[in-house]
């Protein structure tokens, strides 16, 4: 992550996977985010006879993105994400002890959306049956 690359598939797929084998998740079902991200991934997932029930693909402008991310800093105190526009701190003391996450510069998260755009173009023929698009804007 702080090179700007993502988390391997195997690691990702092998927590999901854990997850959805967990008894809570097979009496109330499950919600994923982020996931699949790659043609693998989705392909994991198909072996395994899991398979969602809809797939929702939200797009969102890239400059958005770009300065959500890029906006975002950490409080490590508390823990709590604020957004130097969008959420600013509540006060000095709170705004002098933020922090940037190592994968939050702009190189990084472009990087980020180029990997995850060559990828998500792969999904989509996996779940094209169970597709929702929705344009979203902020």
């Amino acid at each position: 992550m702080d090179s700007g690359m993502l988390v391997p598939d195997q690691v990702v797929t092998d927590m999901v996977v854990s997850r959805l084998s967990q008894p809570d998740v097979r009496e109330r079902g499950w919600l994923l985010d982020g996931y699949p991200r790659s043609y693998a991934q989705a392909q994991s997932l198909d072996s395994m006879k899991i398979r969602p029930d809809i797939f929702v693909l939200l797009e969102v402008p890239d400059d958005n993105l770009i300065d959500r991310c890029v906006g975002r800093r950490l409080d490590p105190v508390t823990g709590k994400i604020y957004h130097v526009k969008n959420f600013p701190p509540e006060n000095e003391e709170i705004s002098a002890r933020l922090i940037t996450r190592s994968d939050d510069t702009f190189e990084k998260v472009k990087s980020r959306l180029e990997t995850y755009k060559q990828n998500s173009e792969a999904v989509i023929p996996t779940y094209s049956d169970l597709l929702n698009q929705v344009l979203v804007y902020f």
